[in-house]
């Protein structure tokens, strides 16, 4: 008896919820309509769970029994969508690859076009601001750049794959200074992919080629790596792209070959992993881009299951959100994500030429 009735309630807290994120899903991609909808879809989502414990509590169940219908009822929750801006072209606002996206403490975005080779600004609600770069191999000039980073004074690190350097910016775009060559050495690249800012400064980036992760100082200085090919603990299976900074200060890395994610000691001592291959809540199809909130939260861009999943900072799932297509909250090849210090996350949804924001 017991089991049926905690089957009904789950099932009747995950229609509620389905129908609360409906009702709060804007029919405009206005942000000013969003932001309305959602402290209510948070508020009722909260009474529903309390009043669901409440109940089973009641009923006589388990501490534990209440725990597991609140935790699979909250996994059905989704991220809502606010806005997304952005179409194909070399314009100001324009995209052709928007590969990686990056956030700054005012809500400042930035992107990282791999085929118009340049970084754009934008507003929070996606109002252009600025851009710099261009095609070379010049100072402040780009060839294909892949990852963007922003540290907590403002300067911009750029991984400018083609010419296997990463160049450190002002927030203006002014060109501050550059390191690395083409190589396998220590502060050597093959392909400089993703990039990630620590709150001391530090600079962590990935190399698909060599399957490890380099740490600099914020001026380039080569501190240490870590990282080799294969299936093993600390280990890569080829191309990992994606790095973030956990709110701890640990290094999390998408293992795109592998099919999952690793955590590191910001020295590059192996922590622990998660996920196995598949489209099931908590796995991967070829994981890329990563970020990480102020709370702990993990966001994970699977490109293969078309989809961002949310992770706990130890790696429990959360929740998900996205399909294939090219609606709202829809994607078609995502690469990078960004979470900003107002809990929004900004996927560059690739193919679509576009950038979408959320609040989880």
């Amino acid at each position: 008896m017991k089991k049926i009735l905690i089957t009904a309630l789950i099932m009747m807290v995950v229609l509620i919820a389905i129908t609360c994120s409906k009702k709060s899903s804007p029919t405009s991609s206005s942000p000013a309509a969003t932001a309305t909808n959602t402290p209510n879809m948070t508020a009722t989502a909260q009474a529903i769970a309390t009043q669901t414990a409440i109940y089973l509590q009641t009923a006589g169940l388990s501490a534990q029994a209440t725990a597991t219908a609140a935790a699979q009822a909250t996994a059905t929750m989704t991220a809502i969508f606010v806005t997304a801006w952005g179409s194909n072209g070399t314009g100001n606002g324009q995209f052709s690859i928007p590969i990686a996206v990056a956030a700054d403490s005012s809500g400042n975005v930035y992107v990282a076009d791999e085929n118009n080779d340049n970084v754009q600004k934008f507003s929070s609600s996606g109002t252009y601001i600025t851009q710099w770069g261009g095609f070379g191999s010049g100072n402040g000039q780009l060839l294909g750049p892949q990852g963007i980073a922003v540290s907590s004074g403002g300067n911009v690190y750029v991984t400018d794959y083609g010419n296997n350097r990463v160049q450190e910016f002002s927030s203006t775009g002014s060109y501050i200074t550059q390191w690395g060559s083409i190589g396998m050495g220590n502060g050597q690249f093959e392909e400089a992919l993703g990039a990630a800012v620590d709150s001391s400064g530090n600079v962590y980036v990935t190399d698909g080629t060599n399957n490890n992760v380099q740490k600099f100082s914020s001026s380039g200085t080569y501190i240490t790596q870590w990282g080799s090919q294969g299936t093993g603990n600390g280990q890569f299976g080829g191309w990992p792209w994606g790095i973030t900074i956990g709110s701890g200060g640990n290094v999390i890395v998408p293992d795109y070959g592998n099919n999952r994610i690793e955590e590191f000691s910001n020295t590059g001592t192996y922590i622990t992993q998660w996920g196995t291959t598949g489209s099931g809540n908590g796995q991967l199809s070829f994981p890329l881009g990563a970020a990480a909130d102020s709370s702990g939260n993990v966001y994970i861009v699977d490109e293969g299951n078309s989809r961002i999943e949310e992770f706990s900072s130890a790696g429990t799932y959360i929740k998900q959100w996205g399909s294939k297509g090219s609606g709202n909250g829809q994607f078609n090849g995502p690469n990078g994500i960004a979470a900003d210090s107002s809990g929004n996350v900004y996927v560059a949804d690739t193919q679509n030429k576009r950038i979408e924001k959320f609040h989880p």
